[in-house]
């Protein structure tokens, strides 16, 4: 499996903000587009945040 780094203050925010509880997951990318690949640290789940739009 990829291995994951813990999240910085930001990306927990955005993890939150998903629906998801940020101590369960790692990151494994962060691309400059906005879309984030996050690992879950129990279950090696990959799941893709599409870029967060704020209007």
């Amino acid at each position: 499996m990829k291995n994951g780094k813990k999240p910085t203050r930001q990306q927990k925010i955005r993890i939150g903000q998903a629906g998801l509880s940020p101590e369960n997951w790692l990151v494994v990318k962060n691309r400059p587009d906005g879309v984030m690949v996050l690992l879950h640290k129990h279950t090696d789940r990959i799941r893709v945040l599409p870029p967060f739009i704020d209007y």
